[in-house]
């Protein structure tokens, strides 16, 4: 299949799948006569897999790190355990800054009275961190 059809098939923009041949998460495809890009099953297969990585949040390097062990399905699993742990670890504490974020804009929010922005609660609380009551950074 050419790239465009490729890119159709995975929901992958075709400058993406350019730059994962560059870097090398996706390997180069033979070349057709007239120069063409010419991707099979496992390419499109590969690429579902990056992009599904992605969208779970892992970085290329993890990504390369997992393409890795896909490769080599004899080897043992657990580093794709633990890399898949650690990225875990790092959505929850990512959920866990958000849902504090949540709760102080709700708060800071709930002060507002309407009125003039002199006298805005808002912009009053967003101009000094000490209106704050949690550390949400």
């Amino acid at each position: 299949m050419k790239i465009g059809e490729l890119s159709r098939a995975t929901g992958t923009n075709i400058e993406t799948i350019r730059y994962y041949e560059r870097i090398g998460l996706l390997p180069a495809p033979a070349r057709t006569d007239a120069n063409y890009r010419s991707y099979g099953d496992p390419h499109r297969a590969r690429l579902s897999f990056v992009r599904h990585s992605r969208e779970l949040g892992f970085t290329i390097e993890e990504i390369r790190s997992l393409l890795d062990l896909s490769d080599h399905p004899e080897r043992d699993c657990s580093d794709a355990d633990r890399i898949a742990t650690r990225h875990l670890g790092q959505v929850e504490e990512k959920i866990a800054q958000l849902t504090l974020l949540r709760n102080e804009l709700n708060r800071i929010v709930g002060l507002c009275r309407g009125g003039v922005a002199a006298d805005c609660r808002v912009i009053e609380a967003l101009g000094d961190h000490s209106h704050c009551e949690s550390a949400h950074c």
